[in-house]
């Protein structure tokens, strides 16, 4: 008989043996996730198709497409993070923040938002009273303890932040710095991802400014952003982040700004959902759908208030 290769794999054979018929497979899992360190709970990373995803699909985004390529591709491919890394996404709606974190999910557990080591927490939802934060953040230390524990390489996703109750997401700080472990976890090999609206006048004045120039918003780096663009989130009273000591403490890994899309880039977004139908070669339908959107800065039709958001739904409306 082949001696067990491991102290942890002979716990799990042995807890195996012994369970009860009730014990599903994911909960075995778990225990096993939780106690053998090198267990990958599903983890497939494709470092290759997400940065492809990310030139393909992602319109008008060359920051992000830069910085989170080189951020995940650099993160996953090390076997010891000295810290999570934390992306923290900023811009107007329907710029391209929700597909990214999709992408993520996609091309690091194969599943999009439906692995159960993907978690997603929407305000609203989770968090829509101010008088309990302190309820909330008890709530959401257990909530990542938990899954820390039973996955290490967890992806933990906060949308909405402009609608958290300032104070809750400070029960983090603790995740996000260089300590070792939470309950024999490694847990600096989980990924979080915070996504808002706030901060994106400053995004959406400086690549107005950029253009009124001549400059192309290519030319935009994130040094023209990222200390602006933190201390107006640091500052809003209005987002989650206000006064945050994860901003203070510089636990943020990257600030990646999405800047607010052209007509150009509607277009392209309109032409990607008809040829998910089928009909790539309705221009005209392309075209109906940039007409009938609203744009700010006047008659050279800049931005888009609303981004590529409301595109499927005039899709289906020119048809």
């Amino acid at each position: 008989m082949k001696v067990c290769e491991s102290v942890a794999l002979c716990l799990f054979i042995l807890i195996y043996n012994s369970s009860s018929p009730g014990v599903t497979a994911f909960q075995l899992k778990t225990i096993y996730c939780t106690i053998a360190e090198s267990c990958d709970c599903d983890f497939k990373p494709d470092v290759q198709g997400l940065e492809w995803d990310l030139y393909k699909n992602l319109y008008g985004q060359h920051l992000a497409q830069d910085i989170v390529s080189e951020a995940v591709v650099g993160f996953v491919q090390k076997e010891s993070p000295k810290v999570p890394l934390v992306l923290s996404f900023h811009g107007a709606s329907g710029t391209g923040k929700t597909l990214v974190s999709s992408m993520l999910g996609r091309h690091l557990f194969g599943a999009a938002m439906s692995s159960p080591y993907i978690h997603q927490f929407v305000p609203t939802l989770h968090f829509p009273q101010l008088d309990r934060v302190q309820e909330y953040r008890s709530a959401l230390k257990r909530w990542v303890e938990g899954n820390l524990t039973a996955c290490a390489r967890s992806i933990f996703i906060f949308d909405e932040m402009e609608m958290m109750p300032p104070g809750v997401i400070d029960v983090l700080v603790p995740f996000l710095g260089p300590s070792h472990v939470v309950f024999q976890t490694n847990y600096r090999k989980a990924i979080y991802i915070f996504i808002s609206t706030a901060g994106e006048e400053v995004i959406n004045k400086v690549t107005l400014e950029k253009r009124q120039a001549g400059k192309e918003r290519e030319d935009i780096q994130l040094g023209d952003l990222e200390a602006s663009l933190a201390q107006a989130v640091f500052d809003n009273k209005n987002s989650g982040f206000f006064q945050s000591r994860i901003i203070s403490e510089k636990l943020i890994t990257w600030y990646v700004p999405f800047l607010p899309l052209s007509r150009r880039h509607v277009e392209r977004c309109a032409r990607r959902e008809l040829c998910q139908r089928g009909e790539c070669q309705r221009r005209d339908v392309m075209e109906a759908v940039g007409n009938s959107l609203t744009y700010t800065a006047g008659n050279d039709q800049l931005f888009s208030n609303t981004g590529c958001k409301s595109v499927p739904a005039k899709v289906n409306l020119f048809l």
